[in-house]
C-alpha cells in the first residue's frame, strides 16, 4: 500500500531544496572571502553538493515579490569611457618619485633657495663699485656767484663724455665713473649672515620635501585602504543579495516570515550604498593623491599592489633614546633652526663691529669735455677725477647703535629658543610614532584572530543552512560580524603602515636620503 505525501513532508522537503540552493550559492561566494585581499583564509572550501532530482515547481516556491528588494544599481548612462582615462597603474616607490619631482610646493622651496644664493653673491661682492658710462650737457645764463663769492653775468655751456655724467664747473662729476659707497661692517658680516640663510633655506627645502613624502605616502595608503574597501564592500553586497532573495523565497512559501524577508532586504540596501559610498571615496583619495603629485584631475590611479599587508620600514625596535638622538641629527628641521640661529649671530656682530668699521666712498671719473661762454666751445680736453672718503659713525649719539644690538641679540634669543621648542617636537614625534607602531602592531593580532572567528562563524552558519537546520535569516549576524571583522582587520593594517611611514618621517626619512 503506497503511503501517501502530507503537507508537511512537502514542506520538508521545499525546505530542504531551498536551504540546499541557498549553501551552494553562499558556497560559491564564499572564496572571494576565503582568499581575501587581506591574506587570511576565512573558511575551507567544501564540495559542491548534488543536485535535487525534482526541483521545486513554480507554485511551491515563488518568486520574491518585487516590491520586497531593492532595485538593482544601474549604471550611469554616457559615452564609453575613454582608453586614456583608464586608471593608471601606480605602486608607493613610484609616487614617492613622482612627489621628489612634481609637487609645486617642493619645487617653490627649491626656488627659494636658489633666490638665497643669489643675495649670497650678491653680498659677496657688495664691496666692488659700480661703473657707470654716459654724456651731459649743461647751460647757463644769467647771475651765478663765482668761487670768491661776487654775483656775476654769464652765459656759458659745457659737454662731457665718458666714465661718468654731468661734470662742469670746477666739482667733480656729480654721476662718478666708478662708484663704491658701502659700510665695511656690511661688507665683512653681510656675507657670513646670507650664508647662513642659504643653509636654513637648504634645510627647509628639504624639510618640505620630507612632509610631502609622508603626504604622499599616506595618500597612496588611503587609495589603498579605499580600494580594498570597495572589495569589501563588493563581496558584502553579494552575500546580502543571496541572502535576500532566500529570505524572500522562504517567505513567500510560508517557511519563513515577511519581517525576515523585509530584514534582508533591509540590510540590502545598506550594502548597495557602502559600495556607492566606497567608490566615492576611492575617487576621492584618487584626486588628492592627483595634486600632491601634480597630476591632472582626470588621471585616476590603480594601486598595483596585489594585497594589503603590514609594512616593517622603520626601526621602531630600537630605544626611543636611540632614536630621538638620530632625528635630532638627521630632521632638516633642526638644520634650519641652527642655520637662523647663526644668521641672527652675524647681524648682532655686523650691529656690534659697526661704530668701528668706517663707511667707504669712492668716486673716480674720466672723459672728454668742453665748453665755453656763450655759443663759443674751447677745444676738448680730457678730464680725470678721483674722490676717496672714509668716515666713522655713531648713530644718534651711540644710543641708535646700543639699541640696535639689543634688537640683534633679542633675534638671537628667539632663534635659540625656537630650536629648543622644535627639539623638543620632533622628540615627542619620534616618541609618539613609536607609541603608535607598537600599539597598533598588537591591533593587528587582534584583528586577525576576529577575522579567523568571524569567518568560522560564518561557515558553521552556511553549514547548518545547508543541512536545513535553521532559516536562512539566522546567517545575517554572521554575515555582518563577517563584514565589519574584515574591515577592522583593514583599518588595523592600513593604520600601522601610516605609522610606519610617521615615525620613518619623524626620523628625516634615513632610508629614502640614504637612497
Amino acid at each position: 500500500m503506497r503511503r501517501s505525501i502530507s503537507i508537511p513532508d512537502i514542506r520538508l522537503i521545499v525546505r530542504s531544496i531551498v536551504g540546499l540552493s541557498f549553501a551552494l550559492a553562499l558556497l560559491a561566494l564564499l572564496p572571494g572571502c576565503a582568499a581575501t585581499t587581506l591574506g587570511l583564509a576565512l573558511a575551507p572550501s567544501i564540495d559542491q553538493a548534488a543536485k535535487p532530482t525534482e526541483p521545486p515547481r513554480p507554485e511551491e516556491v515563488a518568486k520574491p515579490p518585487a516590491e520586497t528588494l531593492p532595485a538593482p544599481v544601474k549604471p550611469i548612462d554616457g559615452q564609453p569611457p575613454d582608453a586614456s582615462a583608464a586608471p593608471k597603474p601606480i605602486d608607493l616607490p613610484t609616487a614617492l618619485q613622482l612627489a621628489d619631482a612634481r609637487n609645486p610646493l617642493v619645487a617653490f622651496t627649491r626656488e627659494r633657495v636658489q633666490q638665497a644664493y643669489a643675495q649670497l653673491e650678491r653680498a659677496d661682492v657688495l664691496w666692488l663699485p659700480a661703473v657707470r658710462a654716459g654724456a651731459a650737457f649743461n647751460h647757463h645764463d644769467g647771475s651765478i656767484q663765482d668761487i670768491s663769492g661776487r654775483q656775476i653775468e654769464i652765459s656759458r655751456n659745457d659737454f662731457y663724455s665718458g666714465l661718468g655724467a654731468s661734470p662742469y664747473g670746477i666739482g667733480s662729476p656729480i654721476v662718478p665713473g666708478i662708484w663704491a659707497n658701502f659700510q665695511l661692517a656690511d661688507a665683512i658680516f653681510q656675507p657670513l649672515a646670507a650664508q647662513q640663510a642659504v643653509g636654513a633655506r637648504r634645510a627647509a627645502a628639504g624639510a618640505t620635501l620630507n612632509d610631502t613624502l609622508l603626504k604622499v605616502a599616506l595618500a597612496y595608503l588611503e587609495l589603498l585602504r579605499a580600494k580594498e574597501d570597495l572589495v569589501i564592500a563588493d563581496e558584502t553586497l553579494s552575500h546580502a543579495q543571496a541572502l535576500a532573495d532566500l529570505t524572500q523565497s522562504y517567505a513567500a512559501v510560508g517557511e519563513g516570515l515577511k519581517s525576515d524577508a523585509d530584514r534582508a532586504a533591509t540590510e540590502l540596501s545598506l550594502r548597495a550604498n557602502s559600495v556607492v559610498r566606497a567608490k566615492e571615496t576611492v575617487a576621492v583619495t584618487s584626486l588628492r593623491l592627483a595634486e600632491l603629485l601634480h597630476l591632472p584631475p582626470t588621471v585616476e590611479f590603480d594601486p598595483i599592489e596585489p594585497v594589503v599587508v603590514p609594512l616593517d620600514v622603520s626601526p621602531d625596535r630600537d630605544q626611543t633614546d636611540c632614536l630621538v638622538a638620530q632625528a635630532l641629527s638627521a630632521r632638516p628641521e633642526l638644520a634650519e633652526a641652527r642655520s637662523l640661529v647663526g644668521e641672527a649671530i652675524a647681524r648682532w656682530k655686523r650691529e656690534a663691529y659697526a661704530p668701528f668699521v668706517p663707511s667707504v666712498m669712492l668716486g673716480i671719473s674720466e672723459g672728454g669735455m668742453t665748453g665755453g661762454t656763450g655759443t663759443d666751445y674751447a677745444p676738448g680736453h680730457n678730464r680725470y677725477d678721483m674722490d676717496a672718503v672714509a668716515f666713522w659713525e655713531l648713530r644718534n649719539f651711540g644710543f641708535g647703535d646700543q639699541a640696535a644690538r639689543r634688537g640683534a641679540n633679542s633675534e638671537i634669543e628667539q632663534a635659540r629658543w625656537r630650536q629648543a621648542q622644535r627639539m623638543d617636537q620632533v622628540a615627542r614625534e619620534v616618541a609618539e610614532a613609536q607609541v603608535q607602531v607598537r600599539a597598533r602592531r598588537e591591533q593587528i593580532k587582534i584583528a586577525e584572530n576576529g577575522l579567523k572567528v568571524a569567518g568560522e562563524s560564518y561557515q558553521l552558519n552556511v553549514d547548518r543552512i545547508r543541512e536545513a537546520k535553521g532559516l536562512p535569516i539566522e546567517d545575517l549576524q554572521s554575515l555582518q560580524a563577517l563584514d565589519q571583522a574584515r574591515r577592522e582587520y583593514l583599518r588595523a593594517v592600513i593604520d600601522y603602515n601610516s605609522a610606519e611611514f610617521t615615525l620613518l618621517w619623524a626620523l628625516g626619512w634615513p632610508d629614502y636620503a640614504a637612497h
